[in-house]
């Protein structure tokens, strides 16, 4: 199940850490899908069996990182069912997303998977393109290690990828439209194009809601399947650009991971 958790959180990052080039150290990004106290709510399953759930929640409030005013945003993730029995995993993949450029100040994950434990946090460094890695004690969160990376201008994290993708204006993009990323994760830096697929009415559990539909670029590898498009994102089509649906083709299978329920949306 680690396994599984940790490709839907590349993806999550790959697929929505589109970016476009500023001048400065910060860029001036206009924002009218999300605000404060919005949770979005998913399933993850194969088929028909549930595996886990999911919980995307921007808190209430502001709060000040570095002399800049962040939105706190927290993706919470734990197994289900069966799956909790035999691999219980509760992961949190959060940030302190800056309000003005939607840029990750910091980010942080604190893994729980099995007997598997993993605590870290990022501090970004937008004015000098640095990020320092604080790996954190399994235990009592003190710092053990600490490391700094160059990272590219504007650079995301997932989480902050994930709601910088709703600030994007999507009739500027055309299907067959390939579009750069560049982001952060697990101490690398990702460059890899996302590829408009097309738009079309999308079933889900809260309506029926027109999506564009985009499929990143993969590293060769052997955990999915080989296709064209091994993995595919459902966007809102409307002013709050909700990520609706991931499906990704493993060898072993299809997950998909479904929104369930919006609360508290900005439109």
């Amino acid at each position: 199940m680690k396994k599984y958790w940790l490709i839907l959180a590349g993806v999550a990052f790959i697929t929505t850490a589109l970016q476009y080039a500023g001048s400065g150290a910060f860029r001036n990004v206009t924002n009218e899908s999300f605000g404060t106290g919005e949770i979005l709510k998913y399933r993850i399953h194969f088929g028909f069996i549930s595996a886990a759930e999911a919980i995307m929640q921007v808190h209430d409030g502001y709060y000040d990182i570095n002399g800049r005013s962040c939105y706190k945003i927290d993706v919470f993730g734990n197994t289900t069912g069966l799956a909790d029995v035999l691999y219980s995993v509760r992961d949190n993949f959060g940030a302190y997303v800056d309000t003005t450029s939607i840029l990750p100040m910091q980010s942080y994950r604190y893994i729980q998977e099995g007997g598997y434990r993993k605590n870290e946090m990022v501090n970004f460094d937008h004015e000098n393109d640095m990020a320092t890695v604080l790996k954190l004690d399994k235990q009592t969160l003190a710092v053990k290690e600490r490391e700094r990376y160059p990272v590219p201008n504007n650079v995301v994290d997932i989480v902050g990828g994930y709601y910088f993708l709703r600030t994007l204006d999507y009739s500027d993009y055309e299907k067959g439209d390939v579009i750069p990323i560049e982001g952060f994760f697990d101490e690398e830096i990702y460059n890899i194009e996302v590829k408009i697929i097309g738009r079309e009415l999308l079933r889900t559990k809260v309506g029926k809601i027109n999506a564009i539909i985009v499929a990143p670029s993969l590293p060769e590898n052997s955990f999915f399947e080989n296709s064209k498009d091994p993995v595919k994102v459902w966007i809102s089509d409307d002013s709050n650009k909700v990520p609706l649906k991931i499906k990704a083709k493993l060898a072993i299978g299809a997950i998909e991971v479904d929104i369930k329920e919006m609360q508290n949306l900005r439109n």
